[in-house]
């Protein structure tokens, strides 16, 4: 029998068209490396979140493609796009070499805004990052050098610990979102929090783990970006 969060996370739809290709498939080109994605932006858009993942992860992890739905149907766009090449991405799987590369992930993601910024789609939007755990940290060292260009951070489960030295410079307001199970994640986000100096917040998820498998959790995680991303990337909030 199917657990509650593998029903939650069948809830995002098939996103292919009737050719069987997945929708809104983009090479993002990030300096030297050409990275597969997909964008979907809504009619109306206000700004569009980028999402940087986790160790070991991808564009295709099923929890970041559950938010990302949540967040366009809150009228949000979004990119989900893979941080490595392929190449990089199989000597990783054997070597774990580029996924606590948090200056290397950083580059592809401030790569991939400079990219954005350029395509039909995201000219005059506004820029949000959505990190996990590793990709917390890349999304806060991006966010603290483009500070012009990303106006809000969400960070889930997120090792911030390991972006420190970029707190400071960080001006996007940023979330940080923690299970209350997940002791050890959670005390290194309360501990960085007041390195922070623009608006920021920590939401505990209780009851739920490092990974928000829990029923209802990851609904919450959602629903937490949600508001933050509308608020922060609305083009009524001041800059």
């Amino acid at each position: 029998m199917p657990s509650a969060q593998d029903r939650t996370l069948k809830e995002v739809p098939n996103m292919e068209d009737a050719h069987g290709t997945e929708k809104g498939l983009v090479t993002v080109e990030a300096y030297s490396a050409r990275l597969e994605g997909r964008l979907l932006v809504p009619e109306g858009a206000p700004g569009i979140v980028l999402f940087a993942h986790g160790s070991g992860s991808s564009r295709h992890s099923p929890r970041n493609r559950f938010v990302a739905e949540r967040l366009r149907g809150a009228g949000l766009g979004t990119l989900l796009f893979d941080l490595l090449t392929a190449e990089e991405e199989a000597v990783d799987r054997r070597t774990r070499v580029h996924r606590f590369n948090i200056e290397l992930l950083a580059e592809r993601l401030v790569g991939a805004t400079d990219w954005l910024l350029e395509q039909p789609q995201g000219g005059g939007l506004r820029i949000g990052y959505f990190g996990s755990s590793t990709g917390s940290a890349a999304a806060l060292v991006a966010a603290a050098q483009r500070p012009g260009a990303v106006h809000a951070v969400v960070s889930r489960g997120g090792r911030v610990d390991m972006a420190e030295s970029a707190l400071p410079q960080v001006e996007a307001p940023t979330l940080l979102i923690v299970g209350g199970r997940d002791t050890q994640v959670l005390a290194l986000n309360r501990r960085m929090l007041p390195a922070l100096q623009a608006e920021s917040a920590l939401e505990v998820v209780e009851g739920a783990g490092h990974l928000f498998e829990e029923p209802g959790a990851l609904e919450q995680v959602a629903e937490l970006a949600g508001r933050w991303f509308v608020r922060h990337l609305s083009f009524t909030d001041s800059p």
